[in-house]
């Protein structure tokens, strides 16, 4: 069986164009940080590539840190702003008082476990800010935590867009009130990137943005674009500094120490090159293709709900995501019967341990559990066509009236008990 994959938003398969450029730069020998020819051979290469990543998102290169993965660099930012904005290491202006971060619901596990790593461990206080009901940040509710006590949040994080339910995030709004607040903001791009336009350097400016303070982090991942997995970047503004997670031989402004990775740096080049160039004619093929499955969904299974931004315009949501709610179905039932169907799609939700839980994202945005538990998540890529949306409106259909059937039987079986 041929599988129809709409699941980008976890992963989506590697560009042409970065599969050769990671074939030709594994035959690089040297290491970057050695002096001799061969060395600066592979420096040549890593920088050239950092340079060509840092001009798809509007940064320097010195401004490019590369890590291991989209989940190192959230964690880099996040543990790395609190340390230093606490500790000796940040200076003159470092307090012990800033201890609150604010975060909104619904963030990605990489930030709410990194945020309750440092509740556990280091003091950290979190306040958890509101979503509204398509999962965007009430800006009313930021703009009076950080009127009542600026001088005790050691940070903001908060994705660029849901990764899922799509909503794309106010950023430029949220990045003014932290640089008028005089705190730095951290942007988890990882989802967002290759589907907006991501500007650092015209925010930090729009913003008026003070020295480390508006948005001075943000973290992006290759494979989110086409290009390798085990290759992330954190572009940290000039004027910021954070405290490292890995100690060594001081790489990459003392921030990530580690021999780099010049292969997966030059990759992640090549797909971000050919992201940037085809940006506005993807995204906008991409659109049309998610529009047209919403529209058959709708047309399926009238009582399904879309989640998220459906308003028009591309400020309102991701061009690849679309995310529904079924009622009296378990997203995991509907899940493995498309999966059986050669459909592969994804339910957008938390599973530790094996065990289904309800999506957190929709839990915040103030739906029910059944709501929750019900979600499924489509989502388009590059490499997404007509044939693949329309496999998957084929298979919807006996897949939904099997899940409904299970689900129904699961709850008479729970209410005997």
């Amino acid at each position: 069986m041929v599988m129809v994959y709409l699941d980008h938003a976890a992963t989506t398969p590697m560009l042409p164009e970065a599969i050769d450029a990671l074939t030709a730069a594994l035959a690089v020998v040297g290491n970057p940080s050695s002096i001799h020819s061969a060395g600066q051979q592979a420096k040549r290469l890593l920088e050239e590539s950092r340079e060509r990543i840092a001009a798809t998102l509007g940064a320097d290169g010195i401004e490019v840190v590369f890590t291991g993965n989209g989940t190192e660099a959230v964690n880099l930012a996040i543990k790395g702003l609190w340390w230093q904005r606490r500790t000796a290491a940040g200076g003159a202006e470092a307090s012990p008082a800033r201890r609150r971060i604010l975060m909104p619901a619904g963030e990605h596990h990489a930030t709410i476990d990194t945020v309750e790593w440092l509740v556990a461990h280091e003091g950290a206080e979190v306040v958890e800010l509101p979503l509204d009901e398509v999962g965007r940040l009430r800006l009313d509710v930021l703009a009076d935590e950080l009127d009542r006590d600026a001088a005790s949040v050691a940070l903001v994080t908060m994705l660029w867009a849901n990764n899922e339910v799509g909503t794309i995030e106010p950023v430029d709004e949220v990045a003014r009130l932290t640089a008028r607040a005089g705190v730095p903001l951290h942007v988890d791009a990882i989802a967002a990137y290759g589907q907006v336009p991501i500007d650092f350097h015209g925010i930090r400016t729009a913003t008026d943005a003070p020295r480390g303070a508006g948005l001075v982090a943000l973290s992006v991942s290759a494979h989110k674009i086409g290009g390798p997995a085990g290759i992330g970047a954190l572009v940290l503004d000039r004027s910021a500094a954070v405290e490292p997670l890995i100690h060594g031989g001081g790489q990459q402004r003392k921030v990530r120490s580690g021999t780099q990775d010049v292969a997966a740096a030059a990759s992640f080049a090549a797909a971000a090159d050919i992201v940037a160039a085809r940006l506005g004619a993807d995204t906008a093929r991409m659109a049309e293709l998610r529009d047209r499955l919403i529209a058959g969904v709708a047309d399926a299974v009238p009582d399904a709900r879309l989640s998220g931004d459906a308003g028009p315009g591309a400020s309102a949501r991701l061009p690849g995501n679309a995310h529904f709610s079924f009622p009296g179905c378990e997203g995991d039932s509907l899940l493995f019967l498309l999966d059986a169907a050669g459909v592969a799609v994804s339910t957008g939700s938390a599973c530790q341990a094996g065990v289904p839980e309800p999506s957190h994202v929709l839990m915040a945005m103030g739906r029910s559990e059944a709501d929750a538990r019900g979600a499924l998540r489509i989502t388009i890529g590059h490499a997404s066509t007509d044939a693949d949306v329309d496999a998957f409106l084929t298979a919807l259909p006996a897949a939904h009236a099997q899940a409904a059937r299970a689900g129904l039987a699961a709850r008479a079986t729970s209410f005997d008990r």
